[in-house]
């Protein structure tokens, strides 16, 4: 065994066995706020620092499997570090933490009578180990329970404080999220029953002599699961209803995070299990509606959280639009767009919690003057926001590019009304951000519709306890520094994707080269490749 790969193997669990370790501490520190908050950073920092030592190794040395307790595959609990997972840990990991800072600052640790925030940090890090276990998951099973676990741990944090507002949301979302645990489980006995075993390598092996049909359908009941995990069209309207209503920085985490697990499982679905390309048109035709139909509710609303969650569901076209090329050019785009977009969204929803703290409100008709009353949230804005509508030289159009041209080189009809519908919803996009910028920033707060209401919204909606890190109160004219760092930080991380776009975009194409070639996935998980089928495709693509 080298070293590069037995430090791995070291390494895999401990973006699991952190949060859960930590989680059981913050719980029994709950009456010592500061002390929670020290954990968890501490915890979150760690995880950071080995995601990216996992990144750099899996880049340098190629994907290595671990297999838990000594049990070899397909029976024990299987653990695959490669260039995807590792890369989704890393940025999933700067956003929980950045996130996680931002929360400190803003008091939700420390909390209110309304808000049972003791128990805000262990639930967090509980969401955090199912986030790794998702990603790092090397069979079926274990990947629903990382997604039971992250949605178990979401329940609590988008109901903090328990208004009538968060209940009601919350309900939806525990429906849903019901109904998608219940079809994900419906699909996992159809594999089962079909091949014999929930290892993601050995059902790669055997699904090839499964009939058509039988796989069709396995691969349809999966799909409408993670798609609605991933808030793919059709099955995106609980999404804007059910993010906009919790605390910002649930929100922000929610939005940029958690869909994002439903496109990884997708991604793997769709390469490992599933290569044949059937539904190749199935995924480009809901990409289409999901970038049209998302761009265009952002375009109606007139609060920003809202609006922000409409362009959420929007994006996620990209990235069914470069997995349903199912290309190695069109899987690398949606490698790189994926790390762009949790950043962005994320870092945008913080700033509307600031723009909450600074203005008393984030609907569009109370707002306005916020340029010349706050010029460094007015910037905090503006770089996410034209990062988001695709505006050169930033990673948004560099993402976009890079589909653009994937789906330029496919050729075929459905594959340039998507390269059109691409471009449209990119417009619409920067008219979105350009008409809250307008109407927020630039105009003045007396010319907005209800401008009068926000201005006595601020002490009614700022918590007495944020910044109590430094002992201060409440001004809403002044952004808590421990808000103002995280934000800034995911500012910096996202321009980050724009200065190093070579390096991260060659990253993307090696990951993409690991996606469309099984033979090493089932060579690193079952020690042998089947070369009749593990080249990539079953059956003739299209």
């Amino acid at each position: 065994m080298s070293l590069p790969h037995d430090l791995i193997f070291r390494l895999a669990p401990l973006p699991v066995l952190i949060p859960l370790l930590t989680a059981a501490l913050t719980l029994v520190a709950g009456r010592k706020p500061r002390l929670q908050q020290i954990i968890s950073v501490i915890a979150l920092s760690a995880v950071v620092a080995v995601a990216a030592l996992l990144l750099y190794l899996a880049d340098r040395d190629g994907m290595a499997a671990l297999q838990v307790g000594g049990w070899h595959a397909p029976i024990g609990i299987t653990l695959v570090v490669d260039r995807l997972s590792a890369a989704m840990l890393l940025v999933s990991s700067i956003v929980l933490l950045a996130v996680m800072v931002y929360a400190v600052g803003q008091g939700i640790s420390d909390g209110t009578e309304r808000q049972p925030t003791s128990i805000f940090q262990p639930t967090y890090l509980i969401l955090t180990a199912g986030v790794s276990i998702a990603f790092l998951a090397g069979d079926l099973f274990n990947l629903f329970v990382g997604f039971e676990v992250l949605l178990a741990a979401s329940f609590v944090l988008l109901t903090l404080g328990a208004s009538a507002d968060r209940v009601r949301a919350g309900v939806v979302y525990v429906m849903v999220s019901m109904v998608s645990s219940l079809i994900f489980l419906i699909g996992i006995a159809l594999a089962y029953a079909a091949t014999g075993t929930l290892n993601l390598a050995q059902m790669a092996e055997r699904m090839a002599a499964v009939p058509g049909g039988v796989r069709g359908a396995i691969y349809a009941v999966l799909l409408v699961a993670f798609g609605i995990k991933a808030a793919v069209f059709p099955l995106s309207n609980w999404l804007p209803d059910s993010y906009p209503t919790a605390p910002a920085p649930v929100t922000a985490v929610f939005a940029g995070l958690l869909t994002k697990v439903g496109v990884y499982a997708i991604i793997r679905l769709h390469t490992l299990l599933f290569p044949a390309a059937h539904f190749d048109r199935v995924l480009l035709i809901c990409g289409l509606f999901t970038m049209l139909l998302g761009i265009l509710g952002a375009i109606a609303q007139s609060d920003i959280k809202r609006l922000l969650s409409f362009t959420l569901v929007s994006h996620i076209g990209y990235l069914m639009f470069g997995i349903g090329l199912n290309t190695a050019a069109g899987l690398a785009g949606t490698v790189f767009y994926v790390a762009h977009h949790i950043l962005v969204q994320t870092t945008l929803f913080l700033v509307v919690g600031l723009i909450e703290r600074q203005a008393g409100s984030a609907s569009l008709e109370r707002l306005g003057g916020l340029l010349a009353a706050s010029p460094a949230l007015a910037v905090l804005f503006g770089i996410p926001a034209l990062n988001l509508g695709g505006i050169p030289p930033f990673s948004g159009f560099l993402g976009k590019v890079t589909l653009l041209q994937a789906g330029v080189a496919d050729g075929s009809v459905l594959a340039w009304v998507l390269v059109a519908g691409s471009v449209l919803t990119s417009l619409l996009t920067l008219y979105a951000m350009a008409r809250v910028w307008s109407k927020a920033f630039w105009r003045a707060r007396a010319q907005a519709p209800e401008g009068e209401l926000g201005d006595a919204a601020p002490s009614a909606l700022i918590d007495e306890s944020v910044d109590m890190l430094f002992h201060e109160r409440p001004d809403p004219g002044r952004m808590p520094r421990m808000m103002l760092a995280p934000t800034v930080a995911l500012i910096g991380v996202g321009l980050a994707l724009t200065v190093f776009a070579g390096p991260i975009l060659n990253i993307a194409a090696r990951t993409a080269g690991d996606l469309t070639d099984r033979g090493t996935y089932l060579k690193t998980v079952l020690g042998h490749s089947d070369t009749a089928q593990a080249g990539g495709h079953d059956e003739p693509p299209r």
